[in-house]
């Protein structure tokens, strides 16, 4: 059976309205056209990924431009994360905007629901970058095989394309023995040992 490769896109801009905390960056272009963006990541991919803040402007800008692309709003909560001066209720949750690629696999490698929980990165060198957990979770509700190729719209420190390569290695398969198995009538059959999802 041939799989087909599927081409994903990955876009943690900068979120609606800050844009400037980003401003000494060298690919700094100001604030982000996220119509022009979601148009782009739903004409570009077969699936897609777009991280947003969980602010009153940002839902309101997002919510009319994914409302037809068939995306569906996850959800980051922040089981540790950073407190604003003057700011009484921090800001702990994100939502997560993912348009699966293909029917996403129930697996071992993660309980899938539409939101997770873990805490913010620290001392990465740049404001929001991702843990490697949120994105091995939006992989997996992308329905992502490791033969896809992933596009990282907004490289920032590099931490979804090394979320990328560490999550691909999870399907490194063992090296197969050249002589045939020995069978038990008790067997399950081979198919069975096999992973669905490859």
């Amino acid at each position: 059976m041939t799989r087909v490769r599927l081409r994903l896109g990955y876009a943690d801009p900068p979120y609606v309205n800050c844009a400037h905390l980003y401003r000494g960056q060298p690919d700094y272009a100001g604030e982000v056209d996220h119509a022009a963006l979601v148009r782009h990541l739903d004409a570009t991919y077969d699936g897609w990924v777009l991280h947003a803040a969980a602010t009153p402007a940002s839902i309101a800008t997002l919510a009319p431009l994914v409302m037809d692309t068939g995306a569906r709003w996850m959800v980051w909560v922040k089981g540790f994360a950073a407190f604003r001066r003057n700011v009484p209720v921090a800001y702990a949750w994100e939502p997560v905007i993912i348009k699966a690629a293909r029917r996403p696999v129930v697996s071992r490698r993660q309980v899938m629901r539409d939101w997770i929980l873990e805490s913010i990165t620290m001392r990465r060198g740049l404001t929001g970058a991702k843990p490697e957990a949120v994105c091995h979770w939006a992989f997996e509700l992308l329905g992502a095989r490791p033969d896809d190729a992933l596009d990282d719209l907004y490289p920032g420190t590099g931490a979804v394309t090394r979320a990328w390569e560490s999550w691909r290695r999870k399907f490194v398969l063992p090296q197969l023995s050249l002589s045939p198995p020995k069978c038990h009538p008790d067997d399950p059959p081979l198919d069975m040992l096999m992973p669905e999802d490859l």
